[in-house]
């Protein structure tokens, strides 16, 4: 208490009226009346009353929330989007979808049970292992038709 009323230049003998306290040692001193110090949680100034906080601190903390809704759009939301359509496309993997696992190995899924973690891909001609899905980071392409194609119909 004694530094922070120091730092803000009061005199820990003076009384809040600004009348001298006589005869005190530094163990009163450091109870002296420094209540009405007050440290915004907000921006981290400082205020010597204990009233609202200003207008003013609130705004010089907007530019902080700014700052994250930018983050949030430009970053966080993204990210999230592209998370869940990967857990979308791992619940929907089929026999032939081409993937890369977290280790960079690309394969074929050849086979996929839904009730499972693992998943069997063959990584070259009759050399097939176990991965689990959770290490699958992308599907390159997947054999599953898209609800618009209408196939020719033979002439």
């Amino acid at each position: 208490m004694l530094l922070l009323a120091v730092l803000l230049g009061v005199d820990a003998k003076t009384k809040p009226d600004g009348s001298q306290k006589k005869g005190l040692d530094n163990r009163q001193a450091l109870d002296a009346p420094v209540a009405k110090i007050m440290v915004c949680p907000f921006v981290g100034a400082t205020s010597v009353s204990l009233k609202a906080v200003p207008m003013s601190d609130v705004m010089s903390f907007l530019p902080f929330v700014g700052v994250f809704a930018i983050m949030y759009f430009l970053l966080i939301r993204p990210q999230q989007q592209r998370q869940k359509q990967l857990r979308n496309e791992l619940k929907s993997l089929r026999r032939g979808d081409r993937i890369v696992t977290a280790g960079g190995v690309i394969g074929v899924v050849q086979k996929s049970r839904e009730d499972t973690n693992e998943v069997e891909v063959e990584i070259a001609p009759n050399v097939r292992v176990m991965v689990l899905r959770d290490t699958i980071t992308t599907v390159l392409t997947s054999t599953a038709k898209p609800a618009n194609d209408i196939e020719k119909a033979k002439k």
